[in-house]
């Protein structure tokens, strides 16, 4: 009935709901919202210096996304700066210098829309490769460090005093994130990666008992949230990348109309309730 690339859209895109959505969840728990929009946006800056130095994107991307991270750790270290205001100087900064260098690049075609909201139907062999090979591996260190992870979420003092490294369980998290944006900015595009991580965990959130329920859950979601957006764009001819992100918000819609004595979550990581 569809066509191989709506097959192979579909699949990539359950390969990254299922590893966006665990990794989501210490997002929502840490509120690093604005830290995941800082690291999507270098992306684009990731992606300018990949083909001016001819090497592989994802890497390019990694790369980046990694450096940037360990930029944010120097400079609050400095502490002349609070942090929102760091990470806004780098989001702003990266995405701005890697749309100017975009523009120096004439010689080469790049579909900077593709880039920036994702073209999930446009998916190759090796693309698919790289998600579930890329996933695997996220998922592999998510679930070696889920407890020191766990551990500094909710008290990074109690952490250290139990000698589980919460600065260096942090540096992890980071690594992870900058991992997922750079085998999923291609699907989804920079403006909407974090939307991806941070809509399925939100959700799942308010329809979980445990860290550990809320991270498949939101797995779930992420999926469900998948499938209906691509048969949505596919349907209604619009955007792959936004209308996942659309089906995402339906379903946290969905779940703020249930009420709030019918759901089984109690109080979040954070110490809010769910």
């Amino acid at each position: 009935m569809f066509g191989d690339f709506f097959s192979r859209a579909l699949i990539a895109g359950i390969g990254l709901a299922a590893v966006a959505g665990p990794l989501g969840c210490f997002v929502v728990w840490r509120r690093m919202a604005y830290f995941g929009d800082t690291m999507a946006h270098s992306a684009l800056l990731g992606v300018a210096l990949s083909f001016l130095l001819s090497i592989n994107v994802t890497l390019g991307v990694f790369g980046v996304a990694a450096l940037v991270a360990a930029s944010l750790i120097l400079l609050q270290r400095q502490a002349s700066l609070s942090t929102d205001a760091l990470l806004g100087i780098l989001s702003h900064s990266t995405l701005a210098v890697g749309l100017v260098l975009v523009g120096f690049l004439t010689n080469i075609r790049i579909d900077l829309m593709g880039f920036l909201f994702g073209d999930l139907l446009a998916v190759s062999s090796t693309d698919m490769f790289i998600i579930y090979g890329g996933g695997v591996g996220i998922l592999a260190m998510l679930v070696m460090f889920w407890r020191p992870l766990l551990a500094a979420t909710v008290s990074p003092e109690l952490a250290e005093a139990e000698g589980l490294r919460p600065e260096a369980s942090r540096i992890v998290l980071m690594l992870l994130m900058a991992m997922v944006i750079a085998i999923s900015m291609k699907l989804v595009g920079v403006l909407l990666i974090t939307s991806l991580l941070i809509i399925p965990a939100a959700t799942a959130r308010r329809l979980s008992r445990t860290p550990e329920a809320m991270a498949a859950i939101s797995a779930a979601l992420g999926v469900l949230a998948v499938i209906g957006g691509l048969y949505g764009s596919l349907s209604l001819d619009t955007a792959s990348g936004p209308s996942i992100v659309v089906a995402a918000l339906m379903l946290f819609v969905l779940s703020l109309l249930v009420p709030a004595e019918r759901l089984v979550g109690g109080k979040g990581l954070d110490g809010t309730h769910t």
